[in-house]
């Protein structure tokens, strides 16, 4: 891509030790790069090989405060396009995303999010996957594993994610709502389903209910974070 034009989307990815398989998912992403889409890393300071293995495979590598939300608006800071779209180091996008994500923001839709797929061992996993994607069809809200989009001006008008540890994607979504219901895109990401392997798919399904019910009753979300145990 010329460096000089504008990317037409900006693919911002929060990272922290994940040497092991950052390659791997930066060269599924370099069709997109290719078609004038800018990759942004935002390296939180790992203490692995992270930000050298990613270098040839971004448009820019940027090392900011770990937490997903702090990285994650330090890479829309730093980023080009008009267009955001937000993702986790172990979610791989649908074929031609950057079309999927033109083609819906458009007409006043201001953000969108993707159906998803988990992927991994239990075999529960397809289950909890068509019950995320129905829930957040149902209520508008949608997770970070789902790869958030949105235009510059929604992320910027609801002044970008929550610099908080935990909830950050739902709390960003409960105010992009205020803007515009979402595109819901049936075309899915996959996602990586350790966690749900790791802990067992029913008792992830019901601490993850657990902590958002408690973040709706107003638990603070760094009292909820000193529960939460991510297998990463």
């Amino acid at each position: 891509m010329d460096k000089t034009s504008q990317p037409l989307l900006s693919i911002i990815i929060p990272t922290l030790n994940e040497a092991a398989t950052i390659e791997s998912q930066l060269s599924s992403l370099l069709g997109l790069w290719v078609c004038g889409c800018e990759i942004v890393v935002v390296d939180g300071g790992s203490t692995d090989a992270t930000p050298r293995l990613a270098a040839p495979y971004a448009s820019q590598v940027i090392v900011s405060r770990p937490g997903r939300a702090v990285q994650m608006n330090a890479g829309a800071r730093a980023s080009r396009s008009e267009r955001l779209l937000f993702l986790h180091a172990d979610t791989r996008l649908p074929r031609r995303a950057d079309k999927l994500v033109l083609a819906a923001l458009v007409d006043g839709q201001r953000w969108g999010r993707f159906d998803m797929r988990l992927e991994g061992r239990s075999p529960w996993l397809p289950v909890v996957s068509r019950a995320m994607n129905l829930r957040s069809r149902l209520t508008g809200i949608a997770t970070g594993d789902q790869a958030l989009f949105m235009t510059r001006d929604a992320f910027e008008t609801v002044g970008g994610f929550p610099e908080q540890p935990l909830m950050e994607d739902i709390e960003l979504c409960r105010r992009l709502k205020r803007l515009s219901s979402p595109a819901c895109l049936r075309e899915r990401v996959r996602s990586s389903g350790r966690r749900w392997d790791t802990l067992g798919a029913w008792r992830t399904v019901l601490q993850m209910w657990r902590l958002r019910y408690r973040y709706w009753r107003g638990v603070d979300s760094r009292t909820l974070a000193e529960e939460y145990h991510d297998v990463r």
